[in-house]
């Protein structure tokens, strides 16, 4: 019996809503149960928002108070900070840029402190792993110049004497712990530590130039202060000051 029900319902056709009778066609579609079922959660949104939208004003403290109700007013329905007078002389500004250009100039002496070190650890190589700077040798007569072999002097094979970093000596070479330590992958490992050491070198050479255009920029406004008649002779852009020419004073 129960084989003879599933049978029965494998051949009934499946339901579908009915369409728009034909004397209603000018009141447009029919609405299905799904165009129902998003009218009806748009709507309820909607109730839950002004409900808790009401709730809130109801909670309100009406003796609440924060300062921009004072330090700001309303003009055509927007909401306008006041101007606030500004409360400092001129000697009091002086004095704070004064502070100002010191700390600037302490955090870029720090800066290039630091960028020398790190010149000195990483030798300043090139694209090409050669040297910048020339070393000069010295020897007695020009007899010797003219038979000069530099991978003799140094004590090092041909191929090694255009490196500045990591140049073994012949004696070195042969032994078994250098043959063993110049290995591909740490070989690899060096050259990606050595990279990220230059990634890090190249940002604080931007850093202290950009402290510097900022003691520049700084000292440039205090100067201002100083002196009435001045004339403009360069716009102030993202890599340099301003440049003003002064009258200049005889001082007394």
């Amino acid at each position: 019996m129960s084989s003879f029900r599933k049978a029965l319902k494998s051949r009934q056709r499946n339901h579908h809503e009915r369409s728009q009778p034909g004397f209603r066609k000018h009141l447009g579609l029919l609405e299905k149960k799904k165009d129902y079922k998003l009218r009806a959660d748009d709507y309820h949104k909607k109730q839950n928002t002004l409900a808790a939208l009401r709730k809130k004003a109801l909670d309100k403290n009406p003796d609440e108070f924060y300062y921009n109700m004072i330090s700001s007013q309303l003009q055509d329905g927007v909401h306008i900070g006041k101007n606030k007078e500004e409360e400092m002389t001129e000697e009091q500004k002086k004095v704070m840029r004064t502070q100002d250009i010191k700390y600037v100039e302490m955090k870029r002496v720090a800066e290039a402190a630091k960028i020398e070190r790190m010149k000195g650890e990483l030798h300043l190589l090139d694209a090409d792993s050669k040297q910048k700077n020339k070393h000069t040798f010295f020897v007695d007569s020009k007899v010797k110049v003219q038979s000069f072999d530099l991978a003799n002097h140094l004590d090092t094979a041909p191929e090694l004497v255009d490196r500045v970093f990591n140049r073994p000596t012949l004696k070195a070479l042969e032994t078994k712990s250098i043959q063993g330590a110049v290995d591909p992958y740490s070989m690899m490992k060096l050259a990606k530590q050595r990279n990220h050491q230059y990634k890090i070198l190249t940002q604080r050479i931007d850093r202290e130039k950009k402290l510097f255009v900022i003691s520049q920029k700084i000292q440039t406004r205090k100067d201002l202060q100083d002196k009435n008649k001045k004339v403009k002779v360069k716009k102030e852009t993202p890599n340099a000051a301003a440049i003003y020419k002064f009258d200049t004073k005889r001082k007394r």
